[in-house]
C-alpha cells in the first residue's frame, strides 16, 4: 500500500519465501465465505482488515489457558499474562523501531492517541494564541481534537490546503508555518485518497521552526515498514484493527522526554506511584498513560499480528499492494464516466470515485450484492469531500491479501451497476 516509508530502517529480517498471496489468503478465515452467493471480495481494508488464523488463535489462546489481570497478580496465571503483555509492548517497538519500551504507550486506537496528545501535550505546552497546523486531508479524528483544544485553551487550528490532484501544497504548508506554530499534526497515508505525504520534509520544516510533529500512522504502519528514529517524528500513531490485529487497541509512540514532561491523560488505578486524600504521585513510562485495567487480549493480539506481518516482510507487502493499485488505476479508468478521486504522484493501495449518475451509497449496495465489500461516504473527511465539491466517494482499499481477479470482480461489478442505472 506505501511504499519507501523510510529508507534507513536496518534490513535485519532473514530472507523469506517469494510472495504467495494465495497462501497468505488460506491464512484468513473470513476470506473463504460467500456474500450474497457469490465469494467474499473484501475491499475494505482502510476502515478495517481481516484477522488471520495466528491473531484468532492467540486471542482464544488469552481467554482459554492464560486469563488475568496484569501488573497486580502474584499469581502465575497473572505472571504469565503481564508477560505476554509487555512482550507485546516490545514488539511494537521494534515494529516502529523506537529506542525504548517505555515510548510505547497502548491506547485504544489512533483517535485516542491523537485526544492523548492534544489533551496532555496541550495542557503542558501550549496557550492561548498558539498554533496547530494540519492538512486538508485530515480524518475527523486529527480535526476535532483540535478544535475542542482550542476551545478550551484558546489555541488556533490552521490547515494547509491540497491540489486537485489531492497532494499537499509544499508551498503552502511552509508559508503557514507561523512564529506561533507549536505543533504539526499530519496524516502518513490520506485515508480518502491514499495521498502519501512527504512527512521526512514535513518533520524537517517543523523541526526548523521550533515546531513538534504528530504523525497519524493508521493507513501507513499495516502497508510499509516505518523507521520513528529515522523520520525523528515526536509522535506516531496506529490502530491495531487495520494491522490485522483486534479491534480496541492501537499505540502511540512518543519521544520519552516529552512524554515525561507531559501530564497524565487519565486517572484511576496502574497509573499511580501512590495516591492519598490530598495528593497522588504518578507511575513511570508508559504507565503514567495507562489508567486501569488495560485491553489485554488486544495488545497480544496486535504482538501477534506483528509478528505474522514482519514473517511475511513490509517490503514484499508493500510491493504487492503497489502492484495492485497500478493494475486497477488503468481498469477502472477505462470505465466510461468514471471519475478517480485523489491522483496523487506517491498514492498508496486506494482508489476512491465517483460514477456518473449513481449515488455512491447505491453503489456501495449494488457491489454488495455481488460480494464486493467496499466503502461509501464521506470516510470521516468530510472538509476533504467539500474541497472536491462531492458529498462522498465510493472507496476501494487493498490488503496483502487481494488479488488481480478480485479487481476484475470490483471492475465488472462496477459496469454492471451502471447498466442497471441505465435501464
Amino acid at each position: 500500500m506505501v511504499t519507501e516509508m523510510s529508507s534507513s530502517r536496518p534490513k535485519i529480517d532473514p530472507p523469506r519465501p517469494a510472495f504467495d498471496v494465495e497462501r497468505i489468503r488460506a491464512d484468513f478465515p473470513a476470506l473463504r465465505q460467500t456474500v450474497h452467493g457469490r465469494p467474499l471480495v473484501y475491499l475494505d481494508n482502510a476502515a478495517s482488515a481481516q484477522k488471520p488464523s495466528r491473531v484468532i488463535e492467540t486471542v482464544r489462546r488469552y481467554y482459554t489457558d492464560d486469563y488475568a489481570n496484569v501488573h497486580r497478580g502474584l499469581h502465575y496465571l497473572s505472571e504469565r499474562a503481564s508477560d505476554a503483555f509487555e512482550a507485546a509492548r516490545g514488539k511494537v517497538r521494534a515494529f516502529l523501531n523506537a529506542r525504548e519500551d517505555r515510548e510505547i504507550v497502548f491506547v485504544r486506537g489512533t483517535t485516542e492517541a491523537i485526544n492523548l496528545v492534544a489533551s496532555s501535550f496541550g495542557q503542558a505546552h501550549l496557550k492561548a494564541g498558539d498554533e496547530i497546523l494540519i492538512t486538508e486531508m485530515e480524518h475527523h479524528s486529527n480535526i476535532v481534537p483540535w478544535q475542542l483544544l482550542g476551545e478550551r485553551l484558546g489555541t488556533v487550528l490552521k490547515v494547509a490546503p491540497v491540489n486537485d490532484a489531492g497532494e499537499l501544497l509544499m508551498d503552502e504548508f511552509e508559508r503557514l508555518l507561523g512564529p506561533r506554530t507549536r505543533l504539526v499534526a499530519v496524516t502518513h497515508v490520506s485515508n480518502a485518497l491514499g495521498t502519501i505525504n512527504p512527512v521526512e520534509r514535513i518533520i524537517e520544516l517543523a523541526h526548523a521552526r521550533g515546531a513538534r510533529v504528530l504523525i497519524d500512522g493508521a493507513q501507513s504502519a499495516p502497508h510499509a515498514a516505518v523507521d520513528v528514529q529515522a523520520l525523528d517524528c515526536d509522535f506516531y500513531a496506529f490502530s491495531g484493527h487495520k494491522l490485522y490485529g483486534p479491534t480496541g487497541i492501537g499505540a502511540l509512540y512518543g519521544k520519552r522526554e516529552l512524554l515525561e514532561s507531559m501530564p497524565p491523560y487519565q486517572g484511576g488505578g496502574e497509573m499511580i506511584r501512590e495516591v492519598s486524600f490530598t495528593r497522588t504521585t504518578y507511575a513511570e513510562l508508559p504507565f503514567k498513560f495507562e489508567a486501569g485495567t488495560p485491553h489485554i487480549v488486544g495488545a497480544i493480539g496486535l504482538g501477534a499480528a506483528i509478528d505474522y506481518l514482519r514473517e511475511i516482510g513490509l517490503d514484499a507487502v508493500a510491493r504487492h499492494e503497489s502492484e495492485l493499485l497500478d493494475y486497477a488505476t488503468p481498469r477502472l479508468r477505462e470505465i466510461p464516466g468514471l471519475r478517480l478521486v485523489g491522483t496523487a504522484a506517491r498514492k498508496a493501495g486506494i482508489a476512491s470515485f465517483l460514477l456518473d449518475g449513481v449515488h455512491t451509497h447505491d453503489v456501495g449496495t449494488i457491489l454488495d450484492r455481488h460480494g464486493v465489500a467496499v466503502r461509501a461516504g464521506h470516510h470521516c473527511t468530510m472538509p476533504l469531500m467539500t474541497r472536491f465539491g462531492v458529498s462522498g466517494t465510493t472507496r476501494a482499499s487493498f490488503a496483502l491479501y487481494n488479488t488481480r481477479a478480485e479487481i476484475d470482480v470490483l471492475v465488472e461489478a462496477i459496469r454492471q451497476a451502471q447498466e442497471l442505472f441505465r435501464r
